[in-house]
């Protein structure tokens, strides 16, 4: 078994190299992994394996198809990862967003059609639904994102789809709720908070704080994404959640106790633009369907993560550094 990891120089795709490193999916305990990864400022090498006799790592853009064709053969499956993922630089450079997260989506299904790749994981987000009041987002829901990230996330959903109903292709789309975990670059909430009380920085809440997230441990979503490469429908969706629904304000309370610090050292910022109010996704499905039950509770997690990013200066700050240096 062979497969080919888009993006896992980042934060959920090499969690998901790792654990299949580690042996911990079953069945594919002997799988070769080929990273592919064109090391933007949110791909971090470090994050991967220095060496591994089954890792095999090409540094290049999904954009590249001559790459994607040299690359691809003797694939059996693709999990695709590789993304543009940051609201706030989509609304300054919404260009790169399209180009990555559509023309790279749609230049890696061409290549598994060309080169014979048996089976593709398109990994998207549950913010392709836009912001919902209330209930839950069923996979049958219509796509309304409401920022230049989330329509690209859904407008390479739909290019995924029609490599499916078009071509054959077995695909299946994954769409998660927000994620944590160690290794998350220093620019997204939870890390981007712990890392600056752990600096003595403030922490910039946008608006009021009462923005709704529903919150999945990385470690949970990726055994979700390893039941969708193994058992998954082609043409499937399949929505991925924590049923860990916080607001951002709470979620900041969370993190000052975690790190012994209080509200002083919150600064309120200016809202976003177009600042979805809430996401929470309906996982009825791959749970019935697929057995998906999340392992890791948020208490622990979260407390595991604030410890992770206290004992790993080394990481975020190097990667700190590259983002802001590169940004």
């Amino acid at each position: 078994m062979r497969i080919l990891v888009t993006g896992a120089a980042g934060f959920i795709g090499s969690h998901y190299v790792r654990s299949m490193l580690a042996g911990r999916y079953p069945g594919f305990e002997n799988a070769r992994v080929t990273v592919l990864d064109k090391l933007t400022y949110a791909g971090n090498r470090s994050s991967l394996p220095e060496r591994d006799p089954r890792l095999d790592f090409v540094r290049g853009d999904i954009c590249d198809l001559p790459l994607l064709l040299d690359v691809l053969p003797g694939h059996d499956a693709v999990v695709h990862f590789a993304a543009e993922s940051h609201v706030d630089r989509s609304l300054e450079s919404a260009g790169e967003f399209f180009r990555t997260n559509v023309v790279g989506t749609q230049n890696v299904l061409e290549a598994c059609l060309r080169t014979g790749v048996e089976r593709v994981v398109h990994v998207s987000t549950d913010e392709v639904y836009g912001s919902i009041a209330e209930g839950s987002w069923t996979e049958n829901e219509p796509l309304l994102p409401n920022s230049p990230y989330a329509a690209s996330k859904a407008s390479s959903d739909l290019v995924a789809r029609t490599y499916w109903r078009t071509h054959g292709l077995d695909l299946s789309v994954t769409r998660c709720s927000n994620n944590y975990g160690p290794y998350q670059l220093p620019e997204k909430l939870i890390p981007l908070f712990v890392t600056n009380l752990l600096e003595g920085r403030e922490l910039p809440l946008y608006g009021d704080g009462h923005q709704m997230r529903e919150w999945l441990h990385v470690d949970d979503h990726c055994r979700a994404i390893q039941l969708v490469l193994t058992k998954g429908g082609a043409g499937e969706i399949y929505n991925v959640g924590g049923g860990n629904e916080l607001s951002n304000r709470h979620m900041t309370e969370c993190l000052l106790d975690l790190c012994g610090a209080d509200w002083s050292a919150v600064r309120r910022v200016p809202d976003r633009k177009g600042h979805d109010l809430r996401y929470s996704v309906n996982e009825t499905k791959i749970r019935e369907e697929l057995g998906y039950e999340p392992q890791v509770p948020f208490a622990r997690g979260i407390a595991e993560t604030v410890a992770w990013y206290r004992d790993n200066a080394d990481w975020w700050k190097a990667a700190r550094y590259k983002e802001e240096t590169d940004a």
